[in-house]
């Protein structure tokens, strides 16, 4: 059983997979300050959860765009799994070609979206992961990732506008029935979810275009489910996209 751990600015999930299979997974808060001991009590806590035990654990994988977390979780899986973790970075042997001017600026969980594609489809793709950022990534019939585009991502963005406005308040992550919003709550969400939808819609477009062709367009991340059906350009929702990645670059690396 493989231990893969998604390390974002604000979530990271960890999950189990078998056979390249998503057996479990869990989402919780990003803590920069956590100990390698905390982690370890954490992943026991998940093993339990997820009724298996900890000598199941065959292998770790790990994708982090927040480096001090990266070094605890080494060492967690070091000193709980006795296992050397693989941590996803651009100078591994991946089934992607990086276009990038550098690639070592190329996000660990954007790299891990690219190989998942790969797998899943041979058609040239564009990537909407929805996480702190949104990010835009396309990745060629023929292997190559061209790069893409980062936007601010729906929670940010709208975290920021309730800290700045004293009259507006948080709101749940769920579009309204109609557009027009007749309650502040309705207006909030109606302008947050809308937007993201139709800000998604416009960079796809945008960058179909400069492609020339009609990508195949997959969206990952805590709000695709609710962004995905009230955008025009997305076709497929796949929540495990970065899982399924890191599964497959483990895989790949340690055949090496």
């Amino acid at each position: 059983m493989l231990l893969a751990i998604d390390v974002g600015n604000t979530n990271t999930v960890f999950g189990f997979l078998r056979d390249g299979k998503v057996l479990s997974s869990w989402r919780v808060s990003t803590h920069r300050d956590r100990t390698a001991d905390e982690y370890g009590l954490l992943v026991h806590q998940l093993c339990e959860q997820a009724c298996a035990g900890m000598e199941e654990v065959s292998g770790v994988v790990i994708c982090s765009v927040v480096p001090p977390i990266t070094g605890a979780l080494e060492q967690m899986a070091r000193e709980t799994f006795k296992l050397p973790p693989v941590i996803v970075k651009s100078d591994l042997e991946l089934d992607v070609t990086i276009d990038y001017y550098d690639p070592t600026e190329v996000g660990a969980d954007r790299l891990a979206n690219a190989v998942a594609v790969r797998k899943l489809t041979k058609e040239p793709t564009i990537v909407v992961d929805f996480g702190t950022a949104t990010t835009f990534d396309i990745i060629t019939s023929d292997g190559h990732y061209r790069g893409g585009a980062i936007a601010p991502g729906v929670r940010t963005s709208s975290e920021n506008l309730f800290r700045r406005a004293a009259l507006l308040h948080g709101v749940r992550m769920q579009a309204p029935e109609s557009a027009i919003g007749r309650s502040t709550d309705e207006a909030l969400r109606s302008g947050i979810i809308y937007g993201a939808a139709g800000q998604v819609d416009a960079i796809v477009r945008r960058l179909s275009a400069e492609m020339g062709e009609t990508p195949l367009v997959v969206a990952t991340g805590g709000l695709a489910p609710t962004i995905a059906p009230l955008s025009e350009t997305i076709d497929r929702v796949e929540p495990d996209l970065t899982l399924q990645g890191l599964a497959i670059i483990y895989e790949d690396v340690t055949k090496q």
